[in-house]
C-alpha cells in the first residue's frame, strides 16, 4: 500500500480522527532556479555540471552573491535544500583563485563533520585541480596526522571542544590558518544557545582577536534551523552584522503533517495511553505497508524499547531491516546504519536526536516525532527529515502526557506556521566572561582598554590581577601568570566554576561522562537519581561535593527523577516592571536563592505518573540569578495558607512547562520558587528563575512574553479533561484541598492575572526582601 492509500485510510478510521489535534496539508512546490553566476571559476561551474547541476537554486545564487560581496550570512532555508553549497562553493571558489586561502568549519557533532568532509571530497573529485584538502580535527584525529592538516589543511573541520581546548590555546601551531583564515563556517547555529550558546559565543570572541593578531579578517557563514531571531542570534554569536538569507528556492513535495494524542486512559487523573505504544501500533504499521519510516525518541532505552517493538510487529521479511540509532553504538555501525538509509536497504530506524542535524540519509516517507524534544525548531528538524527529495511524506508528531507536549497539541500553529521560537543566549554572563578572558589572557596578552565583544574587560582584569590570575604590567598590559591552561578546566556547558564531575562506574575503567555547576547537582546528582546523559541511564551511586565528584552507573529505567527543593528566595534588586500591593503585579529581578533538597518523585517516562519517592540528604546551597516574580492578592482565591502553597506549586509547574517553549530551553532550565506571603510584594507569590549562576536571559524572556505566557497556561490548564490537576497540566495530582478543587483555584489565578494584566499601573515600590 503507497503512503497516499494509508493517510486515507486513517482518515475514515474514526478511532484514529478522535485522537488528531490537527491535520495540515502543505501543497508540493517547483524549485525556483537562477544562472550560475558569472564570477565563479570556470572549473568550479564544470565540476558543478559533472553533477548534473546546469543551475542553482534562488537561494543558493543569493548566498553566492552576498559572499562574494564580502557580507557575512545566515541561512535557514529547510532541511535539504542545498545549504551545504552556500558555502562550499564561494569557499572553492576563493581557494581556486588563492590557493593559500583557508577556512574553518565548525560542527556541532562528529557525525556532521564526517559528512561534511565527504560532501567536499564528492565536489573536488571533479576538480581538475589537485591539492585542495579538507580534514577533521578532533579527539580522534592520530597525532601524527595533526601536524599535517595545520598545514595542508585548506578546510579544517573541528567542533566548538576542539576548538575551546586544543586550537585556540596552541594558536601559535596554527600560524596558516590564522594568517590565512578568510572563512568561518558555523552549521546548525540553532543549537548554540542557552549557556552552551554563551560559552561558543565567547569562544567566537577568542577566535577574532587572535585573527586580528595575525592579520585576518574572516567572513562568516552561518546555517540554521528555522527560528524566530536568526539576524539578532547572528548578531550575538558573532559580533557581527549579517544578511539573512530565509527565502528557499528548493522543491517540496506534498507534505501531510498530523499532531496525534494519544486516547485517555483514565479521565479524571488525566492518563493517557503511552506515546511509545503509540508509535509501536503506527510505526509498525507504516513499515508492513512498505513505508519507509524513521521515529524520533527521547532516550536510549526508548530506542531500544520502540526497535524491539517493530522487529517483533513488523512482517518476518522486514525485521532485518529494522535499526535503532543512538549514542553508545559504534562509528562504524552507524555509519553503516546511515549507508542502508541512504541506499533504501533500511526501512525502519528508531533513533534520539543523533540523526536531527543535516547528514544525509536519502529519502524518508515517514517521520515519527516521539513527544516534544525541546524546542520547536527540533520539531521542525526532524519534520524535515521526511521528503528530503521529492514526493508525497508524512510528518507524525505523537504527544506525550507532558504540560509542554499538551500545550503543543492546543497550539498546533505552534509546530506548524507561528515562527519558531528565538534563540538565546547571554554572552556577558560574568562567569561564562571570567572564564573566557582567563582563557583569552593566556592565548594573547589583554590591553586593559581592549575591548572584548561588546564591554570594555578593564574592570574584570583588575579584579583577577588583584586576586594574582594575571599580571598587570606597568604598560597596562594583562599577562596570565599561572603554568596551567584555563580552557582545560572550563566546560563549554556549565555556567559555573564551582563544578561536579560526573563519573560513570559500571565499566571496569572508570569514564568521565561530563559534568554540571553545584546547585544543578543537588537535583540532578543526589544519591539514587536518575542522571540521563546523550539519553542513557544512569542512577547515582555517590555524590560527593567536597571533592566535586558524583559516581554512577548505568542502568535500564523507565523513570526520571525530580528532586524537590525546600527554597529561600529573596529580591537583591529590582530591574524592570512593578511591585503593587494589593494587585496582581509582575516584575523581574536579582534574586538570591538559598535551596536545600528534601525529597524526589519518580516520574514515569511517558506518562508522568509517580511512580514513588526518596528522601534526599544534602546541605544547603546557594545561586544568584534572575528571577521573573508574579503576584496576586489574597482576595484573588478563597484558600487557606497550605492550599495557596498548593496552588501555587501547581501553578509554578505548569508556568515552567509552558514558559519553556517560549524560552526556547528545556523545562529543567527553569526552577520555580513560591511565597504564600512574599516580604516585597506582601501577598501570594510565584518566582521563575535561571537556574544558572548570574542567569542566562531565560526569565527576561518570560517577563517579556508575560501575556502569552500566561494565556497559553490558562488554555492548558482549562482544555486539560482531568478534575483535580495532573501530569498534563498542573503536575502529579496533589493532596486534596479542604475547600475548592485545587484545580479550580489555579484558574481563579490565571484569571486574575489575565483580568488584571491591561489594567493602568501605579503603587511601584522599590524594594528588597525575603520571601517565607
Amino acid at each position: 500500500m503507497e503512503l497516499a492509500m494509508l493517510l486515507e485510510e486513517w482518515r475514515r478510521t474514526d478511532s484514529f480522527i478522535e485522537q488528531v489535534a490537527s491535520w495540515q496539508i502543505r501543497a508540493a512546490r517547483l524549485a525556483a532556479f537562477r544562472p550560475t553566476p558569472g564570477f565563479l571559476h570556470e572549473a568550479l561551474v564544470a565540476a558543478v555540471r559533472k553533477r548534473n547541476v546546469e543551475n542553482l537554486y534562488t537561494h543558493q545564487v543569493q548566498a553566492l552573491e552576498e559572499v562574494h560581496a564580502g557580507n557575512h550570512i545566515i541561512l535557514t532555508t529547510p532541511t535539504a535544500s542545498g545549504k551545504t553549497l552556500c558555502y562550499n562553493l564561494p569557499i572553492l571558489d576563493t581557494i581556486l583563485k588563492d590557493m593559500s586561502t583557508r577556512a574553518l568549519y565548525i560542527f556541532p557533532t562528529k557525525a556532521l563533520a564526517q559528512d561534511q568532509v565527504a560532501e567536499w571530497s564528492s565536489l573536488t573529485a571533479g576538480l581538475t585541480h589537485d591539492g585542495i584538502h579538507a580534514f577533521t580535527y578532533d579527539g580522534d584525529t592520530p597525532m601524527h596526522v595533526r601536524q599535517r592538516i595545520r598545514e595542508a589543511g585548506h578546510v579544517v573541520v573541528t567542533n566548538p571542544d576542539m576548538l575551546h581546548s586544543a586550537i585556540l590555546p596552541h594558536h601559535t601551531k596554527w600560524l596558516r590558518l590564522f594568517e590565512n583564515l578568510r572563512f568561518i563556517v558555523i552549521d546548525e547555529a540553532h543549537m548554540y544557545r542557552g549557556v552552551f550558546g554563551s560559552h561558543f559565543a565567547n569562544v567566537l570572541r577568542r577566535l577574532l582577536r587572535i585573527c586580528a593578531f595575525y592579520g585576518s579578517q574572516p567572513q562568516f557563514i552561518l546555517c540554521s534551523a528555522t527560528i524566530a531571531n536568526p539576524e539578532e542570534h547572528a548578531f550575538r554569536l558573532t559580533g557581527q552584522s549579517v544578511t539573512w538569507i530565509g527565502e528557499s528556492g528548493a522543491p517540496e513535495g506534498e507534505r501531510h503533517t498530523i499532531l496525534y494524542n494519544p486516547p485517555l486512559l483514565n479521565r479524571e487523573l488525566g492518563i493517557r495511553k503511552s506515546s511509545i505504544l503509540e508509535a509501536r501500533r503506527l510505526g509498525a504499521r507504516l513499515l508492513t505497508e512498505n513505508i519507509t519510516t524513521l521515529a524520533f525518541v527521547k532516550t536510549r532505552t526508548q530506542v531500544e524499547i520502540l526497535s524491539g517493538y517493530w522487529k517483533r510487529d513488523v512482517p518476518e521479511r522486514l525485521r532485518t531491516r529494522v535499526m535503532g540509532y543512538r549514542g553508545g553504538y559504534l562509528p562504524s555501525e552507524r555509519r553503516t546504519i546511515e549507508r542502508g538509509l541512504r541506499a533504501g536497504e533500511i526501512r525502519g530506524v528508531v533513533s534520539t536526536n543523533a540523526l536531527e542535524l543535516g547528514m544525509d540519509i536519502g529519502s524518508l516517507d515517514a517521520v515519527l516525532t516521539v513527544g516534544h524534544p525541546g524546542s520547536i525548531a527540533s520539531v521542525r528538524q526532524q519534520s524535515g527529515r521526511a521528503g528530503r527529495r521529492k514526493g508525497l511524506s508524512l510528518s507524525l508528531f505523537i504527544a506525550n502526557a507532558s504540560a509542554l507536549d499538551q500545550f503543543l497539541v492546543l497550539h498546533p500553529n505552534s509546530l506548524l506556521e507561528a515562527p519558531p521560537e528565538e534563540a538565546r543566549l547571554s554572552a556577558d554572563n560574568l562567569l561564562i566572561l571570567m572564564d573566557h578572558v582567563k582563557c583569552g589572557a593566556f592565548e594573547l596578552p589583554f590591553s586593559a582598554s581592549e575591548q572584548f565583544g561588546d564591554e570594555s574587560v578593564g574592570e574584570l582584569l583588575s579584579y583577577l590581577a588583584d586576586h594574582r590570575v594575571l599580571h598587570r604590567q606597568s604598560s597596562g598590559t594583562y599577562l596570565w601568570m599561572a603554568e596551567s591552561m584555563p580552557s582545560l578546566s572550563v566546560s563549554l556547558r556549565s555556567a559555573s566554576t564551582e563544578n561536579v564531575v560526573i563519573v560513570d562506574t559500571s565499566a571496569p575503567e572508570p569514564k568521565v561522562l561530563g559534568e554540571t555547576d553545584r546547585f544543578s547537582a543537588l537535583t540532578t546528582l543526589h544519591e539514587e537519581a536518575i542522571y540521563l546523559h546523550q539519553t542513557k541511564s544512569f542512577q547515582v551511586e555517590r555524590l560527593d561535593l567536597e571533592n566535586g565528584k558524583a559516581f554512577v552507573r548505568s542502568v535500564e529505567a523507565d523513570y526520571f527523577t525530580e528532586a524537590e527543593l525546600a527554597v529561600r528566595l529573596q529580591m537583591l534588586h529590582l530591574l524592570d516592571g512593578a511591585v503593587e500591593h494589593g494587585k496582581v503585579s509582575h516584575a523581574l529581578a536579582e534574586v538570591m536563592v538559598n535551596a536545600t533538597p528534601t525529597i524526589f518523585k519518580k516520574l514515569k517516562l511517558e506518562t508522568h505518573e509517580n511512580l514513588g519517592w526518596g528522601r534526599v540528604h544534602l546541605p544547603e546551597a546557594e545561586l544568584h540569578s534572575i528571577g521573573y516574580a508574579v503576584s496576586w492578592p489574597e482576595a484573588a482565591a478563597d484558600l487557606a495558607k497550605d492550599e495557596w502553597e498548593t496552588a501555587l506549586a501547581m501553578l509554578g509547574y505548569l508556568l515552567r512547562h509552558t514558559g519553556a517553549v517560549y524560552a526556547m530551553c528545556a523545562v529543567s532550565d527553569l526552577h520555580a520558587a513560591v511565597h504564600v506571603r512574599d516580604v516585597v510584594f506582601e501577598q501570594p507569590t510565584v518566582y521563575l528563575y535561571d537556574a544558572y549562576p548570574g542567569g542566562i536571559g531565560l526569565a527576561e524572556r518570560l517577563y517579556r512574553a508575560h501575556g502569552e505566557v500566561f494565556a497559553a497556561a490558562f488554555e492548558v490548564v482549562t482544555a486539560c479533561p482531568c478534575e483535580q490537576g495532573c501530569p498534563s497540566c498542573t503536575g502529579p495530582r496533589p493532596r486534596a484541598f479542604a475547600g475548592q478543587n485545587p484545580k479550580d483555584a489555579v484558574c481563579s489565578l490565571l484569571r486574575a492575572l489575565l483580568r488584571d494584566a491591561d489594567e493602568p499601573r501605579s503603587g511601584r515600590v522599590s524594594g528588597t526582601g525575603e520571601g517565607r
